[in-house]
């Protein structure tokens, strides 16, 4: 790839971490209500968290996201933004004389930067809803289904990232850090298109046609109003992702995906597969306006630009 540029990876690198501070503790209020019991609505289930855990109840799980999905938002933004470049090259020679965003070019990248997350994420996003729901209280009544780990009582099963990566690799081998992948790329492949594809085209239309990029103002808006869309719209496969990623804490329910679909659709019916989806997308909103903010200034910072340039 002869226009690869490394600098796509490092502004997504710091967008991401400025992504997890602003997201984290909404984050985990979505795991809670997605995969957990006992919460009534999202307001009481924050009433809960806080009462039960204080604030640092919120930042559950925090530590392991912060040093690892900065580098995997660095390969989604650093992959999506190289193979637009590369579409872009090889269908038009001269890429000034064509239009500046093809939607075929943009929906192509969006997919494989689809893929390519599914690849890092899954391992980050099981351990994260490992540690954030850990803290909910066992059923011993679970319909027959075999404990995990017996007598656990108060003790918590994991004591950080590091030892729940360990126990998973020694209980479940490699293959256990992807489950929850299947769905995971259900999500994020048509995820990741309602994410990058409405934050091009939305830019583009609020940035007056004399200014040669978007405001930073113009960044922070449509970068929310995408995520808000992107999460909002993969809410359901969210909920399997989750609820197949929380499964192993204590006990093992589910044998796959659509076991995991049919067994909550008859448990609780279709509203299930929209639990938390307003959480997801308030959420959304100010976790992707700063991840796209950050991307955006860092790039302008590193190439010495005096406006923001799109992806």
């Amino acid at each position: 790839m002869g226009n690869f540029q490394l600098e796509d990876f490092v502004a997504g690198w710091i967008g991401g971490a400025a992504s997890v501070i602003v997201g984290h503790p909404l984050d985990t209020v979505k795991a809670r209500l997605q995969a957990g019991s006992g919460y009534g609505s999202t307001l009481s289930c924050i009433r809960t968290v806080y009462r039960r855990e204080s604030v640092f109840g919120f930042f559950k799980g925090m530590s392991f996201p912060l040093a690892s999905i900065a580098v995997y938002n660095s390969v989604v933004f650093g992959v999506f933004s190289n193979t637009q470049r590369f579409l872009s090259h090889h269908r038009c020679r001269e890429p000034e004389a064509g239009p500046p965003h093809v939607l075929s070019d943009l929906l192509l990248a969006s997919m494989v930067a689809g893929v390519v997350s599914v690849g890092l994420g899954a391992p980050v996003d099981l351990i994260k809803i490992r540690l954030q729901m850990q803290t909910q209280p066992f059923q011993e009544a679970n319909l027959g289904l075999k404990p995990r780990v017996a007598a656990l009582g108060e003790q918590p099963a994991y004591q950080g990232p590091v030892h729940c990566f360990a126990t998973i690799v020694r209980t479940e081998g490699l293959a256990g850090l992807y489950r929850g992948a299947s769905a995971m790329l259900l999500r994020d492949v048509p995820g990741y298109c309602l994410y990058f594809i409405p934050y091009v085209f939305l830019s583009d239309w609020i940035t007056p046609e004399a200014c040669a990029g978007p405001s930073p103002c113009a960044v922070w808006l449509a970068g929310g109003m995408a995520g808000a869309i992107s999460w909002g719209t993969a809410t359901p496969m969210d909920v399997v992702k989750s609820r197949l990623q929380a499964d192993g804490v204590y006990v093992n329910k589910y044998r796959g995906v659509l076991d995991c679909i049919s067994q909550s659709y008859q448990k609780e019916g279709l509203k299930v597969f929209f639990r938390g989806i307003t959480v997801n997308a308030v959420r959304g909103f100010p976790m992707s306006a700063a991840m796209f903010l950050g991307y955006e200034l860092s790039l302008q910072a590193i190439r010495g630009d005096h406006v923001v340039t799109s992806p």
